[in-house]
């Protein structure tokens, strides 16, 4: 008696044609195009544009300000997601609704309103300017919209693994003698921590490659501009200066391999985690 070979999905050949067709086209092809393009520059020449003092100061500024955000929204991500699960309040709706803003809003938008508030005459601005607190047009300025985009990737990926906890594994662990810390720390934190490296990957993830909110509150001069800022500065002198692309294209690779690279050793590290949970 012959067996036959059932596929989960019917047309499973099918869809994987369409489904690497559409992932090389989208995302394979436009990255070959990327390096294409910096490899027009010889070695000597590819170093010396992605390592100028300018692009120094742009990667340590992106990846510094993108991680101390991806951080901040850990721990701001955990507060409300543990409130929206936890607790009943007026209005709970429309908070959990909230949190879903800095998707929806143009992230230009965001900027503007941002660098609006904070200015020294803004709502804000004109309580904090005196005390010494500068968030608009400066450093602080993009972490604290980098904040803002990345906010709701902690809360989505934290929140259903608090809903789906087990209540009758922390009723024991306080029928055991267990305190509320001592259960959190020993029964809920080990199931929250692969969700919320999940979160802090893809709100670092979504703050590298951030750009039109960041273009309104910071000072846009060499020296306090992001990566993706100064590419789009390389490639409008593009026009002027025909080399300009590829060192753009070069930065630009740089910025991808590092990004890459610090995705996998967060991914590797999620991984472990599960293993330990487990």
């Amino acid at each position: 008696m012959s067996t036959v070979n059932r596929r989960v999905l019917p047309g499973f050949g099918l869809s994987l044609g369409y489904t690497m067709f559409y992932l090389s086209l989208l995302v394979l092809i436009p990255l070959a195009a990327c390096f294409w393009k910096a490899a027009e520059l010889s070695w000597a020449d590819f170093w010396e544009a992605v390592a100028t003092p300018r692009a120094i100061a742009a990667y340590r500024l992106t990846f510094t300000a993108s991680i101390t955000a991806a951080a901040v929204n850990v721990v701001l991500g955990l507060i409300v997601a543990w409130t929206l699960v936890r607790y009943e309040f007026p209005g709970k709706r429309l908070v959990d609704a909230l949190v879903d803003i800095p998707f929806a809003l143009p992230t230009a938008v965001a900027g503007m309103i941002y660098a609006n508030v904070y200015m020294p005459n803004g709502w804000l601005g004109q309580f904090l300017v005196p005390l010494g607190i500068e968030a608009a047009f400066s450093r602080t300025g993009i972490v604290v919209v980098l904040i803002f985009t990345g906010f709701p990737f902690v809360v989505r990926t934290v929140q259903p693994v608090l809903e789906d906890l087990d209540a009758e594994t922390e009723e024991a662990a306080g029928v055991l003698g267990a305190n509320r810390w001592q259960t959190f720390r020993r029964v809920i934190l080990p199931s929250l921590i692969p969700p919320t490296l999940t979160g802090f990957t893809l709100a670092f993830a979504r703050a590298v490659g951030e750009y039109g909110s960041v273009v309104f509150i910071s000072p846009n001069t060499p020296g306090t501009e992001i990566a993706p800022m100064l590419i789009l500065a390389l490639h409008l002198e593009s026009a002027q200066r025909e080399s300009a692309a590829s060192e753009a294209a070069a930065i630009a690779v740089v910025l991808l391999v590092a990004s890459f690279t610090l995705l996998i050793l967060i991914n590797l590290l999620e991984r472990w985690s599960q293993r330990h949970a487990q």
